[in-house]
């Protein structure tokens, strides 16, 4: 048998081999099949996302961001975002892995040269005196090729494979929740600055105030005490102030830790009222959306390679046969190494069979079971972490709704209210306990305002995110 028909035989039984790879079956959703109903839930006018059983349900962050600004910040972040590199980068080193299992599969072919003098002692001779052989050798071929008969290699390298998709998804799950957190980052920052500027519009408002009042205590016509609550209102404004002003910085500098660089006044909002609402996602989705998500895709893809690394661990208990051939040239003399009849050749099959490895091959299989069972566990934790926040998300979409309009209708009413009792302290029917009290009210009204319409704008984004996003 020649090498070439050697090298055919080996091949044909390594693609003809089998795999002791269990049967991979994906785990039943250990949730519910639909999702909860929101109490009270309010039909959307609009609806963006795809129909029932697509995926992805959510759109590209593109269409969902409607700000041209925080499009171009969401784009920064991920053209600079230090986690979303590293995610990058293990990717790269799960294809380096998958490459080099695969490589395994193959045989390595080479050149090998080699040169060698040996003495032989005089009592090993036939002829009784000490002689001196030499070997010169140049040989083509490959170094112990493991033939995959019972698809260990294999097992190996579609564990690398699943591995390496597991990574993939990893990534698009760091590049959703980067986009959804500089998203909420940059909608923060939009609402402590105009927390901000309504806490000095109320500064100005209420020294004004002050001014009229002390130019009333001077005439002898309001009270100490009205003088005294007017200041009051003022410091109350400023220490408000303070607060946002802290909140404002601080919010900018998660904002640009998020985006990886410095950030320009014109990619800000300085009024959360001025963006225009995020569409809202179609309600009544099946639980099945979340096999979408990318998280509960890598956990899948772990799972895989935990259910393909049983294979290997199987394989272990039979031969293992490797194969070692070439062809070439041998001369005794350097001058003659590629004279006629100095060809060569040499393959040595090695068949190796576990007898006794003190217990550690069913240990090894047992390892791997366990890790399979491990990663099925992880699997339906990171589905039913998946089903709670989609639930949380839309369980809270509907009372923030109500809960913003109900609050718009009583920042009117507040409004009346104050004009009402400052135009009776004016006229001098009451005192001025009551526009302080309208004031207070108004203030903390507009301020929890912003605040509710933060939330709801933030409550979007999370849906947003617990859909899987956009790509």
């Amino acid at each position: 048998m020649n090498i070439k028909t050697l090298i055919g035989v080996a091949a044909a039984i390594v693609l003809s081999g089998c795999t002791m790879m269990p049967k991979y079956e994906r785990p039943p959703l250990p949730v519910p099949d639909q999702f909860p109903a929101p109490p009270a839930a309010k039909a959307d006018s609009t609806g963006s996302a795809a129909a029932i059983g697509s995926a992805p349900v959510a759109p590209g962050w593109q269409e969902y961001f409607p700000d041209a600004r925080l499009r171009t910040v969401i784009e920064q972040a991920l053209a600079n975002n230090r986690d979303l590199r590293v995610a990058a980068l293990n990717v790269e080193r799960a294809a380096a892995l998958f490459r080099i299992q695969r490589s395994e599969l193959s045989p390595t072919i080479g050149i090998q040269a080699a040169a060698g003098k040996t003495q032989v002692p005089e009592r090993m001779t036939s002829s009784g005196n000490t002689e001196t052989t030499a070997q010169y050798s140049v040989e083509v071929g490959f170094l112990s090729w493991e033939i995959d008969l019972f698809g260990r290699l294999r097992s190996l390298k579609a564990r690398a494979l699943e591995q390496y998709l597991a990574s993939e998804e990893a990534q698009r799950a760091v590049r959703a929740s980067l986009v959804a957190a500089v998203a909420s980052s940059w909608l923060k920052l939009a609402a402590d600055t105009e927390r901000l500027h309504l806490a000095e519009a109320t500064i100005t408002a209420q020294t004004d105030t002050r001014d009229l009042v002390k130019a009333s205590y001077d005439a002898g016509v309001a009270s100490n005490l009205d003088l005294s609550q007017a200041e009051s209102q003022v410091e109350t404004a400023r220490a408000s102030r303070a607060e946002f002003a802290g909140a404002v910085g601080v919010d900018r500098h998660a904002l640009e830790l998020l985006v990886g660089s410095s950030l320009s006044d014109d990619l800000l909002s300085k009024d959360l009222s001025e963006l225009a609402e995020l569409p809202p996602l179609a309600a009544g989705l099946p639980s099945e959306v979340l096999l979408a998500r990318p998280d509960i895709l890598a956990a899948e893809h772990q799972l895989r390679a935990a259910n393909a690394n049983i294979g290997a661990a199987r394989a272990a208990f039979f031969p293992h046969i490797s194969l070692t051939a070439a062809f070439g040239t041998l001369s005794p003399d350097l001058s003659h190494l590629f004279a006629s009849g100095t060809d060569s050749w040499r393959y040595q099959p090695i068949v190796q069979t576990p007898i006794f490895a003190g217990g550690g091959l069913r240990a090894n299989l047992k390892e791997t079971q366990v890790e399979r069972e491990i990663a099925v566990a992880a699997y339906e934790k990171a589905i039913q972490s998946a089903f709670a926040e989609v639930a949380d998300a839309l369980t809270l979409r509907s009372t923030l709704l109500e809960e913003r309009e109900a609050w718009d209708r009583l920042l009117v009413s507040l409004e009346e209210t104050l004009t009402l009792s400052d135009a009776r302290y004016k006229a001098g029917l009451d005192g001025y306990l009551g526009v302080l009290v309208a004031q207070r009210s108004l203030y903390f009204s507009q301020q929890t305002g912003v605040a509710l319409r933060l939330a709801e704008t933030a409550n979007r984004v999370a849906l947003y995110k617990a859909l899987g996003g956009g790509s």
